[in-house]
């Protein structure tokens, strides 16, 4: 995932989305593992990563994921680590759900 260090904003954003695509497809296909493997890397993201960084994992692949999980009555608290919760309760609250 180095490429996610990209200085333009944008390709930060459309690689989050990729990324949360890619996530959302492994969870489809069952592979729950590697799943949780993609989501420890976005945590990891959230903590160590500049301030688009954090806004990209934040606004594009833990609501893409989150959405998406919700969507399918996953449960969101079993495979999102404490970081990428806080942040996907964040947007609940803020959208007002």
């Amino acid at each position: 995932m180095s490429k996610m260090k990209s200085k333009n904003p944008e390709n930060i954003y459309k690689q989050a989305q990729r990324f949360a695509d890619v996530t959302k497809k492994l969870i489809i296909n069952g592979n729950i593992l590697r799943a949780k493997r993609c989501l420890a890397i976005a945590s990891n993201l959230m903590e160590k990563g500049n301030k688009e960084m954090q806004n990209a994992i934040s606004n594009v692949y833990v609501f893409s994921v989150s959405s998406f999980m919700e969507l399918h009555h996953c449960a969101i608290k079993n495979l999102f680590p404490q970081n990428l919760q806080n942040e996907y309760q964040k947007q609940i609250n803020t959208s007002g759900i």
